[in-house]
């Protein structure tokens, strides 16, 4: 499979042209590969060339319409967001979103600029970080909401590696005539399990994928992508909507990453059939030692860290110690991000080092829960009102004037327009917020 950007890059490289155009550095040192949109380079928002080439590249191997980002699944949620607008536009209708509580904050902020309504889905049981939509659950608050939404957004897979089911939620989607949008930004390499769990081949209409997160790819290189069976306004305004939220400036290191990665997904389902086999084989190994392990994404081992007898931050520590620097870590849970470059050496690396930590009684204290928001203003109006930043601690009854305030990572105990009540206050204080901006008072 031909690399057409990363071609270009290295014949005008080797060229060592007087560069006369942006960046400032000139390509000079490390940096001889990081150009600008020269002639010959391509526009990543009006692609004739190179860059089209590779957007088809990286299609085929998806199975769908498939755009590239430079600014990570961010901007393919806000073009997400705006293109559910356009669509809801189209049928006369204002945007409204129903969407799983756990949503990323740019969700929250794309929602503002599309001036959309949100209704929420709320967790199942007692852990807030893990939120997985459930179909029936879904039906029934669609069937409670006194206007059909537009659409169905949820985050799958979540930050702890829990996936919803797909297929069954666009079986949702389908009966009510909704969009079905995925923010998939964990989940770019589902597409290359033996059989494929990505959401556009189970039915997503659109979704967003952090190609950074799980692929050889560098950071802030992402994809949107828009099955073949979405409603044709998404696909004929995409690039336009990618055009609005992101920078003129693209970089063209990632686009190169992203380009590079198309030969290497060419191979990627037999590379993960041979890793996957092994990342298993930990996780029972350590379950045997008595770890406890939460979520069903194949590459990312989450431990559940108080059923072991420590906080999550506490075995974060440990490995530190030992030179394995883990992706999150809070009161609660571990996540340890794995991909084929880990290797046979890293896993096992991974497993000496905790199998030595000896087990301790289980801390049985657990995390608070937030309440349902009380919803006092519109997102778009609370975050156009004037604003204070106050302590936490004295925060109960105000109204919050952010996008969100999240616990790690991301996941909103309040969200904008919100009144924050007692519950959140303790979130805020088991997290360790301690400052928020709400509403000022007149």
């Amino acid at each position: 499979m031909r690399t057409p950007i990363c071609n270009f890059v290295k014949e005008y490289t080797e060229r060592n042209a007087l560069r006369l155009h942006m960046p400032g550095h000139k390509g000079t040192g490390a940096w001889s590969g990081d150009i600008t949109e020269i002639d010959g380079a391509d526009s990543l928002y009006a692609p004739s060339g190179i860059i089209r080439e590779s957007e088809e590249n990286a299609g085929a191997l998806f199975g769908c319409k498939t755009l590239y980002s430079t600014e990570g699944s961010s901007h393919g949620i806000r073009a997400m967001v705006y293109l559910a607008a356009l669509h809801a536009k189209a049928q006369g209708k204002p945007l409204h979103i129903l969407a799983g509580r756990n949503a990323h904050g740019s969700f929250i902020s794309a929602a503002c600029m599309a001036d959309a309504t949100v209704s929420w889905l709320y967790c199942r049981g007692t852990d807030y970080l893990s939120c997985r939509a459930d179909a029936a659950a879904v039906e029934a608050a669609i069937l409670k909401l006194p206007e059909k939404p537009t659409a169905l957004y949820i985050t799958s897979p979540d930050y702890l590696g829990q996936t919803s089911d797909i297929r069954a939620l666009a079986a949702v989607c389908r009966r009510h005539n909704l969009l079905f949008l995925v923010d998939n930004a964990h989940g770019a390499y589902l597409k290359f399990l033996p059989e494929s769990r990505h959401p556009i081949d189970l039915g997503a209409d659109m979704c967003c994928d952090s190609a950074h997160k799980t692929l050889p790819v560098l950071t802030g290189g992402a994809y949107l992508h828009i099955s073949p069976s979405a409603p044709p306004v998404l696909k004929n305004e995409a690039r336009r909507a990618l055009a609005l939220f992101g920078s003129t400036s693209p970089s063209y290191l990632i686009l190169q990453s992203l380009d590079k990665a198309n030969p290497y997904l060419a191979g990627h389902t037999e590379r993960l059939a041979s890793f996957l086999p092994a990342v298993e084989k930990t996780r029972r190994n350590l379950e045997n030692r008595g770890f406890y392990f939460v979520g069903d994404e194949p590459q990312k081992l989450t431990v559940a860290a108080k059923a072991y007898g420590y906080r999550g931050t506490d075995l974060a520590r440990l490995l530190a110690e030992a030179n394995i620097i883990c992706e999150f870590a809070d009161p609660d849970f571990l996540v340890l991000m794995v991909t084929p470059e880990t290797g046979a050496e890293g896993l096992d690396h991974l497993q000496r080092v905790l199998a030595a930590v000896p087990k301790r009684p289980e801390i049985t204290e657990k995390p608070p829960l937030p309440g349902k928001g009380e919803q006092v203003l519109r997102i778009r109006e609370a975050l156009f009102v004037p604003r204070e930043d106050i302590p936490a601690e004295e925060s109960m009854g105000r109204i919050l004037a952010s996008p969100t305030l999240s616990c790690p990572p991301a996941v909103p105990i309040v969200a904008a327009g919100e009144r924050i009540d007692e519950a959140a206050v303790r979130c805020f204080a088991y997290y360790g917020i301690t400052q928020c901006t709400v509403v000022k008072e007149l």
